[in-house]
């Protein structure tokens, strides 16, 4: 089943054209990596894809409905979920709160049991801390739940961001440079957390990451843009042996 088709995906600020006819197809279950230079257009994608940018011109399709001109909390109840380059927690909350907020974009009650305190608010509050907890405990952070995510060693930031994300139930898990800034050690580790999670959460993950070990070890499809352009898309044997790619992007030292 198809999860995410964009077609002609084209996007332009000021005049400059950061994205160019850009096409993709993810299915279920998929682990599909997105790769280029610096530049070339990656992130301007996925934040297209949630919300946070309306394309020009194109179209996003998410499981049969259209994401374009939905606001970024639309389309993560929508069943689209992603983490950023750069970390983003609420670093005055503990990440207990920070998961449990992440819960709140489907409430399933109003102002009024809010205010009253009512039997509803009370039962759902209640599903959220448990859901919330069971991630904690699943995902090995149960002992660090009131401490606030700025305490954490960066590595640990990187596995609460996944966590929240996750928190929402997606179907689609967009992961922008998870490995950015993380040590060896933390790398080796956040590969067999995002293997682990891949097999156990019906989730299709897309991912744009520049170290290459990552995507080449995780990554069934990949997708290689460079000024905005598609220039290659296969497995990871065709991408590491393409011309174009290795000329644009990952050099002889990288392959």
């Amino acid at each position: 089943m198809t999860v995410l088709k964009i077609t002609a995906l084209t996007q332009y600020f000021s005049g400059l054209c950061a994205l160019d006819n850009f096409n993709v197809e993810l299915r279920a279950g998929e682990l599909v990596g997105l790769i280029g230079p610096n530049g070339a257009g990656k992130t301007t994608v996925f934040n297209l894809v949630s919300g946070f940018y309306r394309p020009t011109s194109g179209e996003i399709n998410f499981l049969g409905r259209s994401l374009v001109g939905l606001k970024p909390h639309q389309v993560t109840i929508h069943g689209v979920a992603r983490t950023f380059q750069n970390i983003r927690l609420w670093n005055e909350m503990t990440v207990m709160d920070n998961i449990r907020l992440a819960h709140h974009g489907n409430l399933q009650y109003n102002l009024r049991d809010l205010f009253f305190r009512t039997r509803r608010y009370a039962e759902r509050e209640k599903e959220i801390y448990q859901r919330a907890w069971h991630l904690l405990e699943v995902f090995n952070l149960a002992d660090h739940a009131e401490e606030k995510p700025k305490n954490l060693p960066y590595g640990m930031q990187r596995k609460v961001e996944i966590v929240r994300a996750l928190s929402s139930e997606p179907k689609l898990l967009l992961l922008d440079e998870p490995a950015a800034g993380l040590t060896s050690k933390d790398t080796v580790e956040l590969i067999e957390l995002i293997k682990w999670i891949h097999r156990h959460f019906e989730t299709t993950i897309w991912m744009i990451e520049h170290q290459m070990k990552v995507v080449m070890s995780l990554c069934s499809r990949i997708t290689v843009i460079d000024f905005g352009k598609t220039i290659a898309e296969g497995t990871p044997e065709e991408i590491r042996n393409h011309p174009e790619v290795i000329r644009a992007y990952l050099g002889d030292d990288q392959i």
